[in-house]
């Protein structure tokens, strides 16, 4: 076995895209010759100061590449290049910006991987609602949205205000999403080359979008109680910042909740430095959560984004965002420029949903699943350290040694079971390691799968050494 490690302050992009093309440089280079054995990936991790998770990611993308051979138990070897061919390679935007789940979800795998609202029959009931509007309005739903009727606005009105606060009617813009509504915030009040702060960890899918629209992403420390102001503070005055984008309440994935405090010292923060937020209350409905919104604080550069997904159903598409006075127009351009425009029917069909009262009373079932699974959750791994709410849709694990993120996310998959590592949350590259995971409970068909799915995990962490070395 080879003493050779790859050297990652060569190259750009994420860490383990450079350590892909380390290897790959050493191979052409001769300095990694056919039948060489490249480092065990724990052994890696540890030299080089990074998660074997980016390890294993490395090792795939140059086994992709058509470099390397290897299987669990003999380790990974340099092929002969003149005894292979080569492979499709695969695109470095979709490697950087892909995160660490499988861009097409593999079938039979009980899924802990996704947050979507749990499945309670509500498809019945939005059925019937598509069934009316299509009876009702069929001239709307052939045609583009090109004007908005006033239920819309009305209907995200109700459903942002929160805490005895409630944004404007002239303030609110319908979206395909909460997702949506954030990328056409950040694309609406910010240029190419401007700065977004994301917290340390966070929804990366808002990060790796506005690094697609040309946006550079730093960090903001938190702790478990939410953002640190003073480091809030440190990034606004060093980095300049354009935007925030942030979770107050049941953050994901750590389930970190700010106190009124320091959501007051984030606000002034913000509005010292002249820093727009966007504070992301998707879980915040589902939780009780008694502390004031951001946007309530500070209505003046808050944007408020929340949707239907986790509590009523991902399939609708339906978000709305409350933003600061006479920014609502911008918005809504932007998000039509974006999204390509907002569906008549399914923006009506999310209306109609809440101005009935029915969105309501699914999400009050959900969070009413969500207990029982939680529960269900807190039985399974009762002795373990982790973070869980009775009313959000995930669990922050911590794992007990020798466990590394990455490869208990491999060995639950080799196991049929998907969670996410880490690294999905990291917003930008980080040497600060967690050895966590999420696992999102709400998507199992019903409470036996996710029995099993939480036995199958429990197994792995007592497994211990055992299990671990099985994946290096």
């Amino acid at each position: 076995m080879t003493t050779w490690l790859p050297d990652v302050t060569r190259g750009s992009g994420p860490v383990y895209l450079r350590i892909a093309d380390s290897i790959e440089t050493a191979i052409a280079s001769g300095t990694l010759p056919a039948g060489s054995k490249l480092p065990p990936q724990r052994n890696l991790a540890y030299d080089i100061g990074v998660t074997i998770g980016t390890i294993g990611r490395a090792y795939a993308l140059v086994h992709e590449r058509g470099l390397v051979a290897g299987e669990v138990g003999r380790g990974t070897y340099v092929l002969d290049r003149a005894e292979t061919t080569p492979g499709n390679q695969p695109d470095p935007l979709t490697i950087a910006l892909g995160g660490t789940r499988a861009i097409d979800a593999p079938a039979g795998k009980i899924r802990f991987d996704t947050t979507a609202a749990p499945d309670l029959g509500q498809g019945k009931i939005i059925g019937s609602v598509l069934a009316a509007i299509g009876e009702e309005q069929l001239s709307e739903i052939s045609s583009y949205s090109r004007v908005f009727p006033k239920n819309w606005y009305e209907a995200g009105r109700r459903w942002l205000a929160r805490n005895d606060w409630m944004p404007d009617t002239e303030n609110i813009v319908p979206t395909l999403g909460a997702h949506a509504a954030a990328v056409a915030v950040i694309s609406a009040v910010s240029s190419p080359g401007d700065k977004i702060v994301f917290e340390d960890l966070s929804y990366t899918q808002v990060s790796r979008s506005a690094r697609i629209l040309g946006r550079r992403t730093i960090t903001v420390e938190s702790d478990e109680n939410g953002v640190i102001p003073d480091d809030f503070e440190r990034v606004c005055l060093q980095q300049h910042p354009k935007l925030a984008f942030l979770m107050p309440t049941a953050h994901n994935p750590t389930l970190a909740t700010m106190s009124h405090e320091r959501r007051a010292r984030i606000a002034e923060i913000a509005r010292r430095h002249g820093v727009w937020l966007i504070e992301d209350d998707l879980y915040g409905g589902m939780t009780g959560d008694e502390n004031p919104l951001l946007a309530s604080l500070a209505p003046d550069r808050t944007f408020l984004i929340s949707g239907l997904s986790k509590s009523v159903a991902a399939g609708v598409r339906g978000g709305w965002v409350a933003c600061p006075p006479h920014f609502a127009q911008r918005v809504k351009v932007t998000h039509k420029m974006i999204t390509g425009g907002l569906p008549f029917i399914l923006a009506e069909a999310c209306a109609r949903l809440v101005e009935s009262g029915q969105a309501h009373e699914i999400r009050k079932a959900s969070t009413a699943e969500l207990a029982f699974r939680e529960r269900l959750a807190r039985e399974q791994l009762q002795g373990y350290d982790f973070v869980s709410h009775p009313h959000v849709p995930f669990l922050w694990l911590k794992l007990p040694d020798p466990w590394l993120s990455g490869t208990f996310k491999n060995a639950a998959y080799r196991d049929g079971v998907l969670i996410d590592d880490e690294d999905e949350f990291k917003a930008a590259r980080a040497e600060k390691v967690y050895h966590r995971v999420r696992i999102g409970f709400s998507s199992p068909r019903n409470r036996e799968d996710l029995v099993t799915g939480l036995m199958t995990l429990r197994r792995l962490l007592e497994s211990g050494g055992a299990g671990y070395d099985g994946e290096i």
